[in-house]
């Protein structure tokens, strides 16, 4: 049975009270952004148009999750696989991340930070990103990872090539910054360096598996999947969400 609206609202403030009560409430979100095609397809529209309203979720994703006190959201809009899409469908994809990037930077609410392969991308659409995402003084608030042309495995290659060249800047060795390797290195390359691990990954559109989002990093995250896609991903789903976070022992190994 569907609740109506006003019930819906109560539910919704009667879910929120109680995670603020808990107080446990993730620094880091990760989300896959999921579903897209499939909710346009199933309204008999245009792909395009899925992902167009996928583009217009972002910005109500963001509010959630400052309004609830997160710090840092990673937003998985392309994947690395996902440059093997019809080039047609691609180049689309690729306009509508390039503009929904663009309005937030000139939103001006949050800081930005755009994470992934970005050489991989087409110069045009690499040229854009960056422009839009110009690196200045933070302000605070809301750190928002846009994860285009993300894959886990190019991240991780791509800190252990970095850890290696600046060995080998420092005139060390091959042998020598290998002998030197460990774990810690890796997380001191990553695209998130500096960051807090993500405590919560939330994926929509049903499908239970994380396809290579933040590989590293996510080791000891909580995952939470979600039946909607990502277009119809509402308030009352985020923060089920959370809620269900919060009610699990987090025993990182132990």
């Amino acid at each position: 049975m569907r609740l109506s609206k006003p019930l819906y609202g109560t539910y919704e403030r009667r879910l929120l009270r109680a995670l603020k009560r808990s107080g446990n409430v993730p620094r880091h979100i990760g989300v896959i952004l999921d579903g897209n095609r499939r909710w346009a397809r199933q309204a008999g529209a245009p792909d395009a148009d899925g992902h167009r309203a996928g583009a217009d979720k972002i910005t109500e994703l963001l509010e959630w999750s400052e309004g609830i006190g997160v710090g840092v959201v990673t937003l998985w809009m392309l994947s690395t696989d996902n440059l093997d899409r019809d080039s047609a469908e691609l180049e689309s994809l690729l306009d509508i991340i390039c503009s929904a990037v663009e309005s937030l930077a000139a939103d001006g609410r949050w800081t930005l930070q755009v994470v992934g392969a970005l050489e991989l991308l087409p110069p045009q659409v690499a040229a854009r990103l960056r422009t839009a995402v110009r690196p200045g003084p933070t302000e605070g608030g809301l750190h928002v990872n846009i994860a285009v042309g993300y894959g886990g495995r190019h991240e991780i290659a791509d800190a252990v090539k970095a850890f290696l060249q600046e060995g080998v800047d420092q005139g060390r060795s091959l042998a020598e910054v290998a002998q030197d390797f460990s774990v810690e290195h890796i997380a001191q390359h990553l695209y998130t360096k500096g960051q807090p691990d993500p405590d919560l990954v939330i994926r929509t559109s049903g499908e239970q598996r994380l396809s290579g989002f933040l590989m590293w990093q996510s080791a000891h995250s909580e995952f939470y999947f979600c039946d909607a896609y990502w277009p119809d991903f509402r308030h009352v789903d985020f923060i089920r969400a959370l809620r269900a976070y919060s009610q699990r022992e987090r025993r990182r190994g132990r």
